[in-house]
């Protein structure tokens, strides 16, 4: 088997640790920046930036089970291409945070060929207004293409259902309804964009709090769930690569 080449960046903000087990307090963590090698300037490549929160920096999980990671790595295995990886993603972070980080971070338009974006669980989860949410994914998606520098080149993965862990089982029937309405909203506007809106909310469902499914936390997915968004959205990315 080749080496895989993987350049991955990590952008650090402080991130709000928003699971302190009951109520709505939240709590600060330190998160150290993690940066490795400098991107390959001589082979093909694909620029591809990962914009979240914690189902995208991985909360809970080592920085190889992260599901941009496996991706980068499979897109790597199924082609010819070296996968040059940044992520922009913090526990706890609401598209208002997401927004504001990218603008921190000054991106030009069109400095990556391939974006992700799933956001919207800690909007759902602070109580925050669907409105903002409508408006603020708007922004977020065409900031995405904008960044990508088209709409072919962006994939938008759906929020999972954390109301089948044990942290959220106390109120499941609220939040799987909830988390419907977001992923509703999103893959219209999508639908309307033409970019793809990738499905693992009944990954997460179908798994629940079996064993293997979650991190130690008990609420966040596990390299292994990771790994099963990763078969899902491996196909549609090479897709949009080859078209």
């Amino acid at each position: 088997m080749r080496q895989i080449n993987l350049i991955v960046k990590t952008f650090v903000i402080t991130a709000l640790l928003i699971i302190s087990g009951c109520g709505d307090s939240v709590e600060e963590i330190e998160v150290d920046e993690i940066e490795i090698n400098e991107p390959n300037k001589e082979n093909p490549s694909i620029r591809y930036l990962a914009l979240g929160d914690s189902y995208t920096i991985g909360q809970g999980v080592s920085e190889s089970a992260r599901w941009p990671v496996q991706l980068s790595q499979q897109i790597e295995q199924e082609s010819s291409l070296v996968v040059e990886l940044d992520i922009i993603a913090q526990t706890g972070w609401t598209t208002s945070n997401l927004i504001r980080a990218i603008e921190s971070n000054d991106i030009d338009s069109a400095d990556y060929n391939l974006v992700s974006l799933l956001i919207g669980v800690n909007n759902q989860y602070q109580n925050k207004p669907f409105s903002l949410y409508e408006i603020e994914f708007d922004s977020l998606l065409q900031i995405a293409i904008e960044i990508a520098g088209e709409k072919g080149n962006v994939f938008v993965v759906s929020i999972p259902d954390y109301g089948v862990t044990p942290f959220g089982s106390s109120n499941s029937e609220t939040i799987a309804k909830e988390i419907d309405q977001y992923n509703s909203y999103a893959k219209s506007r999508c639908n309307d964009a033409e970019v793809p809106f990738i499905d693992i909310t009944s990954i997460s469902r179908e798994l629940g709090a079996s064993s293997g499914a979650l991190a130690e936390d008990d609420l966040h997915p596990s390299g292994y769930q990771y790994s099963l968004w990763t078969d899902r959205i491996l196909p549609r990315v090479l897709e949009l690569i080859n078209e």
